[in-house]
């Protein structure tokens, strides 16, 4: 047990996807008892055991199919000659998936990536803010934020992202912006966003077509960004693009939920 549970700390620290596979129930002559537990990854690695043999395989098989999914589930096991197990008994598998936490790269360090970062921290984000102004991406502005201060395409192309990464892209001028989205289209992410006009979305987005960006890589990018909730303010505009960031994160169609009673 304790074993498994070290590998859960490291795992999260080291920002890995896990599942907790454990034995709720167990009836009848079954391979390990209530409580067993071990840890699956989803490149099927795994540490502890609930039981060993076919069983176990199918453990890991459906963690880490469920990590995929990160959806939690309990899954019932029989051992009965008809899946090739003849212990005669029953146990019922609990597992629980562990996602990383998606990380949120602010993009600039100005009034409406602060107000997005002051919302986002009860999000459940990690959050990372790039700015080459020490005085924009300083700690009272964003205490609790992974904070970056060098020059920004640089910054932005060392930095890690994957699937699970969402960049905002709200830099103090136009220059800035277009070097931000040139690095962000190089790399994984689940969404990009830049802040601006329609005028100039459209100025920046032609001079990436001229320089060779093909049509399906500049549709990635959500740009006039947020949702049109209206409104002027940093906060107002900080709310309208974390609905559009969830939207995309949680594949929902962002539509309303009133129903009609008539």
């Amino acid at each position: 047990m304790l074993e498994v549970l070290q590998e859960a700390v490291k795992a999260i620290k080291e920002g890995k996807n896990f599942a907790f596979a454990t034995i709720i129930t167990s009836k009848g002559s079954a391979p390990r008892h209530e409580n067993s537990k071990m840890i699956i990854f989803e490149d099927g690695t795994f540490k502890g055991t609930i039981g060993g043999g076919l069983f176990e395989k199918q453990v890991i098989e459906k963690a880490i199919e469920l990590i995929k999914k990160g959806k939690s589930m309990v899954v019932k096991f029989s051992f009965g000659s008809k899946n090739n197990m003849l212990c005669g008994g029953e146990v019922e598998v609990f597992i629980e998936v562990y996602l990383k936490r998606p990380e949120l790269v602010l993009v600039g360090g100005g009034h409406v990536s602060n107000a997005i970062y002051n919302f986002a921290k009860f999000l459940d984000f990690n959050i990372t803010v790039i700015d080459d102004r020490e005085e924009w991406v300083s700690e009272d502005r964003f205490p609790e934020a992974n904070r970056i201060i060098d020059n920004i395409p640089k910054a932005l192309k060392n930095y890690m992202t994957d699937e699970n990464t969402f960049i905002v892209i709200a830099t103090r001028g136009h220059v800035f912006d277009k070097q931000a989205l040139e690095v962000a289209l190089g790399k994984k992410a689940q969404y990009i966003g830049m802040l601006g006009s329609k005028d100039k979305v459209r100025t920046i987005l032609q001079g990436l077509r001229e320089k060779g960006f093909k049509e399906e890589e500049l549709k990635r990018v959500y740009s006039p960004i947020g949702l049109d909730l209206g409104g002027e303010s940093p906060e107002e505009i900080a709310v309208s693009i974390l609905a559009e960031i969830l939207k995309v994160k949680n594949k929902r169609s962002g539509e309303s939920l009133r129903i009609s009673v008539f």
